[in-house]
């Protein structure tokens, strides 16, 4: 078992990555594992070098992570998590997979037995001179990734050439099936169903990103597909720009420094919006636009809009709200007021109301009148447009009448504090 890795990135502009620096394994006094990362002198010597992210300085020697945290969020951002790690476990571990968050194998093991086309701009690597991408040679047909994760979902075990083909997604975040997979020269996350779905999730996604579009929030290019039996979200990825270049990317999570095992009700919109102002390009455009994606999530009843959720350009000064992804009603009762991950306003208040949104307004510098405006544009889109978007996302009239007001403006939202 490895105790230690070496991070390989691709710089801005550039196709090919150099070697940032090693990870490293070891043990607290409490006889915890925890993570220390130290750049590499090559590296340090390159003049477009850059940080991975704030919370590791371009600087010599050992860094440890923050306290609270087992490794920097930066590498863990760029680690597999639920999905993806039992994707590895199946590779490592066999059939013994049938664990909704699988927690068998250490950090170091989820880092280089996943694949190399991860989020963001990072790789990890157990030789320090040689970049050996990990992936199969094969691209996979769409229908032979959902068989894979089918089967990976039933704990079964799959055949090499299947485990082969699934690896490819392995580095990919998220708790749902995913993969992913390049069509004419575009790299795609292709989301697939879960047999644990009561509904049909892929669709409904769909739904909500042409929705988010519609009404004018800068969302990822999606397009439900329907092959052999099922439908399958694609997603275009905007970490990759199409030239064999890589963008640097790092989660709210990650931008606040928060533990992910605690990060819920230690996250806030918030806080996010204080390192809005302080940290990122064009931030009064910024924070309208986080705004407008809050008031969506309400909208269609988002309440996974946690911290992972949300994610950011790093240029290594700077950082840049990268499009919305991630936007999936979920049902309710018509009389039940939901709750997000992270609180709207500064007292808190996570309840999915449209009056908490214009509440708190003045937390992303708008008045309440330019709230309130945003709230009904979007509801007026949202009434006259939400049946074109369910044409795109192939709903049928029963899954329609489902959504409608249950997760697609549930009249609680509508309700006074």
């Amino acid at each position: 078992m490895a105790d230690h890795a070496y991070v390989w990135i691709w710089l801005p502009g550039v196709r090919e990555p150099v070697v940032a620096g090693r990870v490293q394994e070891y043990l607290t006094r409490e006889r915890r594992t925890s993570y220390s990362f130290i750049y590499g002198r090559s590296y340090l010597a390159n003049p477009e070098a850059l940080s991975l992210f704030t919370e590791l300085p371009l600087t010599s020697g050992e860094q440890m992570p923050a306290p609270g945290l087992e490794i920097a969020g930066v590498l863990l951002d760029a680690t597999p998590d639920s999905w993806g790690r039992r994707v590895v476990n199946e590779q490592v571990l066999g059939s013994r997979t049938n664990q909704s968050e699988p927690a068998e194998l250490d950090l170091l093991t989820y880092m280089l037995r996943s694949g190399s086309d991860r989020v963001g701009a990072l790789d990890f690597q157990p030789s320090a001179t040689e970049y050996v991408a990990r992936g199969s040679e094969h691209q996979p047909t769409l229908d032979e990734l959902m068989n894979a994760a089918e089967l990976i979902e039933q704990g079964k075990e799959l055949s090499p050439a299947l485990a082969d083909a699934l690896f490819l997604g392995s580095s990919v975040g998220g708790a749902r099936p995913k993969a992913a997979v390049v069509d004419e020269g575009k790299s795609f996350i292709a989301k697939f169903p879960s047999s644990a779905d009561q509904h049909p999730m892929v669709k409904y996604e769909g739904l909500a990103m042409e929705l988010a579009r519609h009404v004018g929030i800068n969302t990822a290019r999606t397009e439900v597909k329907y092959t052999a039996g099922r439908d399958v979200l694609m997603v275009e990825r905007f970490d990759r720009p199409g030239d064999g270049t890589r963008r640097m990317q790092v989660s709210a999570l990650t931008i606040l420094g928060v533990n992910p095992d605690t990060a819920r009700g230690a996250t806030s919109y918030p806080a996010l919006a204080d390192k809005i102002r302080s940290s990122f390009t064009e931030p009064n455009a910024t924070l309208r636009e986080l705004f407008a994606r809050i008031v969506f999530n309400v909208i269609v009843r988002n309440t996974d809009d946690h911290a992972r959720n949300t994610a950011a350009f790093w240029d290594g000064s700077q950082l840049t709200l990268t499009p919305a992804y991630d936007i999936t009603p979920a049902h309710g009762r018509r009389d039940s007021v939901a709750s997000h991950p992270m609180a709207i306003a500064t007292d808190g208040d996570n309840r999915s109301m449209l009056e908490v949104c214009v509440g708190a307004a003045a937390v992303y510098q708008l008045s309440e009148k330019e709230a309130q405006e945003i709230v009904d544009h979007q509801i007026e889109v949202v009434q006259t447009q939400w049946r074109d978007a369910a044409d795109n996302a192939r709903l049928t009239t029963r899954e329609r009448e489902a959504l409608w007001e249950s997760s697609i403006l549930n009249p609680a939202i509508f309700w006074e504090k």
